[in-house]
C-alpha cells in the first residue's frame, strides 16, 4: 500500500533503486523507470542497497511503517488478531507521536490477504504495468476507474497474461467486459459467452497460481446473469460502465 501510494511523490532525484535480490522482471530498465523502482520498493523484504536515498533520510519511517505492516501480515492467526492491540497500546505510549487518520469512506475495498512469500520471489507473479492494449477510451476508462486501477492508463502482466487492472487495496486482478451484450441475439449471446469463458478460466487460473483474486467486470445486470449461469463460481460484478 506504501509503494503503490506513495512512489509517484518520492522525490526521484534523491532516490535510486536497485535489485540484489533480481526479483524484478523489468530488472533490465533503467533505475529510474517506475515499474522497476515500484517493483524494488513493494518486495516483501527490503534488501539492504535496494533503496538508497541521497540526502537526509526522510523516507526511513515509512519503509519501517512498511516492514511492521508485513511482519504483522506474515504471522499466525492468533496473532494477526492480537496485533491492532499491541500497535494501540505502543502508540498510546508513545509520546509526541501524532495520531494516524482514521480511515476515510473511501476504504470500501477488501482487506489485502497475505501471499505466500514464495509466489512473492516468482518474478512471473510479479504486477509489471504495461500500456493499455487497445484504443477504446471507454473501455480504459472502466477499466481505470471502476476497481480501481493500481496503474491508471496501464494493464496489468502477472503470469504472462494481461489483465485489465490490480485493484488498489486488494489483491485481485480484473478483466473488464464492455460491450454491449445486452444487443445481441441469442445465437450471438452464445456463442460470445462461450469464447469468454475459454478466455476468463485462462485468466482465472493464472490470477489464482500467483496468490490472486480474479473479478470479472461486465456492463449490465443481463451480462452478469448469462456468465453466472454457465459458471456461478466466477466473481461477476455489474460496472454499468457506459458505451
Amino acid at each position: 500500500m506504501l509503494a503503490e501510494r506513495c512512489f509517484h511523490t518520492l522525490d526521484h532525484d534523491r532516490v535510486r533503486f536497485n535489485d540484489p535480490t533480481r526479483r524484478c522482471a523489468v530488472a533490465s530498465a533503467e533505475a529510474a523507470a517506475p515499474g522497476f523502482g515500484l517493483c524494488v520498493f513493494a518486495a516483501p523484504e527490503l534488501i539492504a542497497g535496494a533503496v538508497i536515498v541521497v540526502g537526509v533520510v526522510v523516507i526511513g519511517v515509512a519503509i519501517q511503517e512498511a516492514l511492521d505492516a508485513h511482519a504483522l501480515r506474515a504471522g499466525t492467526t492468533a496473532e494477526t488478531a492480537a496485533a491492532p492491540q499491541r500497535l494501540s497500546a505502543r502508540q498510546a505510549t508513545s509520546p509526541g507521536q501524532t495520531p494516524k487518520p482514521k480511515p476515510s469512506g473511501q476504504d470500501w475495498l477488501p482487506p489485502v490477504p497475505t501471499e505466500p512469500r514464495e509466489r512473492e520471489r516468482l518474478p512471473e507473479c510479479t504486477p509489471v504495468p504495461v500500456p493499455h492494449a487497445g484504443n477504446d477510451a471507454s473501455h480504459n476508462a472502466c477499466a481505470d476507474t471502476f476497481p480501481p486501477n493500481r496503474y491508471p492508463g496501464m494493464d496489468v502482466l502477472v503470469n504472462g497474461i494481461r489483465f485489465d487492472a490490480l485493484q488498489v487495496g486488494a489483491l485481485a486482478l480484473w478483466e473488464i467486459k464492455t460491450h454491449r451484450f445486452d444487443t445481441y441475439n441469442d445465437f450471438v449471446r452464445d456463442h460470445e459467452i462461450e469464447n469468454e469463458l475459454r478466455q476468463l478460466h485462462e485468466e482465472l487460473n493464472a490470477a489464482t497460481a500467483c496468490g490472486y483474486d480474479f473479478v470479472v467486470g461486465v456492463s449490465t445486470e443481463e451480462h452478469k446473469r448469462a456468465l453466472l449461469d454457465r459458471d456461478p463460481e466466477l466473481r461477476v460484478v455489474a460496472t454499468r460502465c457506459p458505451r
